[in-house]
Protein backbone atom coordinates (compact mmCIF):
# COMPACT_ATOMS: atom_id res chain seq x y z
CA UNK A 1 0.00 0.00 0.00
CA UNK A 2 1.59 3.58 -0.77
CA UNK A 3 1.05 5.82 2.43
CA UNK A 4 2.42 9.06 3.76
CA UNK A 5 1.96 9.70 7.03
CA UNK A 6 2.69 12.85 8.46
CA UNK A 7 3.96 13.66 11.81
CA UNK A 8 5.73 16.61 14.37
CA UNK A 9 2.98 19.69 13.95
CA UNK A 10 1.61 21.20 16.95
CA UNK A 11 0.68 24.74 18.91
CA UNK A 12 3.87 26.70 19.32
CA UNK A 13 4.31 30.78 19.72
CA UNK A 14 5.02 33.19 17.00
CA UNK A 15 9.18 33.09 16.59
CA UNK A 16 9.40 29.34 17.32
CA UNK A 17 10.40 26.24 15.24
CA UNK A 18 8.77 22.96 14.64
CA UNK A 19 9.97 20.11 12.39
CA UNK A 20 7.67 18.22 10.39
CA UNK A 21 7.86 14.42 8.90
CA UNK A 22 6.64 12.99 6.20
CA UNK A 23 7.29 8.64 6.26
CA UNK A 24 6.84 7.21 3.11
CA UNK A 25 5.71 3.63 2.37
CA UNK A 26 5.00 1.94 -0.38
CA UNK A 27 6.58 2.99 -2.69
CA UNK A 28 10.70 4.25 -2.91
CA UNK A 29 10.63 8.02 -2.21
CA UNK A 30 14.01 8.63 -3.97
CA UNK A 31 12.23 7.85 -7.41
CA UNK A 32 9.36 10.50 -6.69
CA UNK A 33 8.93 14.42 -6.87
CA UNK A 34 7.50 15.61 -3.65
CA UNK A 35 5.85 18.36 -2.21
CA UNK A 36 4.69 20.03 0.81
CA UNK A 37 1.67 21.64 0.77
CA UNK A 38 -0.41 23.44 3.20
CA UNK A 39 -4.57 24.68 4.20
CA UNK A 40 -4.67 27.14 6.57
CA UNK A 41 -8.65 27.78 8.11
CA UNK A 42 -11.00 28.37 5.77
CA UNK A 43 -8.58 28.48 2.77
CA UNK A 44 -7.63 26.80 -0.01
CA UNK A 45 -4.54 24.48 -1.17
CA UNK A 46 -1.44 26.62 -1.33
CA UNK A 47 1.72 25.03 -2.37
CA UNK A 48 4.93 25.14 -0.36
CA UNK A 49 7.51 23.49 -1.19
CA UNK A 50 8.88 21.25 -3.91
CA UNK A 51 11.77 18.05 -3.17
CA UNK A 52 12.69 16.83 -6.45
CA UNK A 53 13.92 13.54 -6.88
CA UNK A 54 17.72 12.77 -7.26
CA UNK A 55 19.56 16.21 -7.43
CA UNK A 56 16.35 18.17 -8.91
CA UNK A 57 16.26 20.57 -6.35
CA UNK A 58 14.40 22.07 -4.02
CA UNK A 59 12.14 24.94 -4.21
CA UNK A 60 9.77 27.14 -2.10
CA UNK A 61 7.07 29.40 -2.23
CA UNK A 62 7.77 33.38 -1.99
CA UNK A 63 5.70 33.83 0.80
CA UNK A 64 8.07 31.39 3.19
CA UNK A 65 11.40 31.57 1.23
CA UNK A 66 14.13 31.35 3.92
CA UNK A 67 11.97 30.59 7.10
CA UNK A 68 11.35 26.45 6.26
CA UNK A 69 14.06 24.17 4.92
CA UNK A 70 12.49 21.01 3.16
CA UNK A 71 14.81 17.79 2.68
CA UNK A 72 14.55 14.67 2.38
CA UNK A 73 16.47 11.20 3.81
CA UNK A 74 16.02 8.29 1.40
CA UNK A 75 17.45 5.61 3.23
CA UNK A 76 15.12 6.52 5.97
CA UNK A 77 12.30 7.00 3.37
CA UNK A 78 11.23 10.30 5.06
CA UNK A 79 10.85 13.89 3.77
CA UNK A 80 11.16 16.74 6.49
CA UNK A 81 9.84 20.25 6.30
CA UNK A 82 11.80 23.01 9.26
CA UNK A 83 10.01 25.25 9.80
CA UNK A 84 11.35 28.74 11.67
CA UNK A 85 10.46 31.68 12.89
CA UNK A 86 6.88 30.88 12.74
CA UNK A 87 4.01 33.91 12.34
CA UNK A 88 0.70 33.14 12.49
CA UNK A 89 -0.49 33.55 9.11
CA UNK A 90 1.14 29.84 9.63
CA UNK A 91 -1.31 28.31 10.91
CA UNK A 92 -2.54 25.56 8.63
CA UNK A 93 -2.96 21.60 7.95
CA UNK A 94 0.28 20.68 6.18
CA UNK A 95 0.26 17.82 3.88
CA UNK A 96 3.49 15.95 1.96
CA UNK A 97 2.40 15.15 -1.71
CA UNK A 98 3.60 13.90 -4.39
CA UNK A 99 3.91 16.73 -7.11
CA UNK A 100 1.57 17.97 -9.13
CA UNK A 101 2.25 19.76 -12.25
CA UNK A 102 -1.39 21.57 -13.00
CA UNK A 103 -2.28 25.17 -12.18
CA UNK A 104 -3.92 24.48 -9.19
CA UNK A 105 -3.57 21.45 -6.01
CA UNK A 106 -6.19 19.00 -6.10
CA UNK A 107 -6.42 16.34 -3.19
CA UNK A 108 -7.77 13.66 -5.80
CA UNK A 109 -4.98 13.78 -8.32
CA UNK A 110 -1.60 11.59 -6.60
CA UNK A 111 -0.90 10.37 -3.07
CA UNK A 112 -1.15 12.58 -0.01
CA UNK A 113 -0.82 12.13 3.89
CA UNK A 114 -3.60 12.91 6.31
CA UNK A 115 -1.90 16.08 7.00
CA UNK A 116 -0.03 17.58 10.40
CA UNK A 117 -1.77 20.74 12.39
CA UNK A 118 0.67 23.72 12.69
CA UNK A 119 -1.22 26.07 15.47
CA UNK A 120 1.19 29.64 15.97
CA UNK A 121 -0.89 31.30 18.44
CA UNK A 122 0.59 33.86 21.21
Amino acid sequence: EVRLVESGGGLVQPGESLRLSCAASGFRLSMADMSWVRQGPGKGLEWVSNVDRGDGGISYAGSIQGRFTASRDNEKTTLYLQLTSLKTEATALYYCATRQYGVKWSKDVGVWGQGTQVNVSS
